[in-house]
């Protein structure tokens, strides 16, 4: 079997899983369920599914809640994921949710939308979030210039 074949039926296994995790969501108010399977580096699968709340800052997204569970078993280093909704048109991450992988995803970290029926449309992470803001962007060392500024002022 090609590696390609691999990919694709490990791929496979993510929508299953995201189908299946789909059916456990909690959607009362916007009747829109989400489900979402992890893989990581070392091979373990974590799914979630969305988590609505009537305050709606509080929702968890079904990708965000995967990824806690794999980041709470030990898993830093993500591969591969699905994610699925009821549409018919691929599902993908949102913003917060692209931002919150991107700390664990690696260079080559693929995204399978899913259409409702499990058929899917696969994206390199790094095409569907570009500029992703990371820890390079940190200043890590204050500026020293900036400091003897702020010890004048006072």
């Amino acid at each position: 079997m090609k590696e390609a074949d691999q990919k694709s039926e490990s791929l496979d296994a993510l929508a299953a899983r995201a189908l299946a995790a789909r059916e456990t969501a909690y959607a009362p108010y916007s009747r829109y369920p989400v489900g979402a399977a992890i893989l990581t580096a070392d091979g373990q699968v974590f799914d979630g599914c969305n988590v609505e709340n009537l305050s709606f800052g509080a929702t968890i997204c079904a990708e965000r809640a995967a990824a806690v569970k794999a980041v709470g078993a030990g898993a830093k280093r993500f591969t591969a994921m699905a994610v699925v909704s009821r549409d018919s048109t691929p599902c993908l991450p949102c913003g917060i949710c692209r931002q919150f992988l991107s700390e664990f995803a690696d260079p080559d970290f693929q995204v399978a939308a899913c259409r409702a029926d499990g058929t899917y449309v696969v994206y390199r992470f790094d095409a569907l979030f570009p500029h992703a803001f990371s820890s390079d962007a940190i200043e890590r060392e204050p500026d020293s210039t900036r400091i003897r500024t702020t010890e004048a002022e006072t």
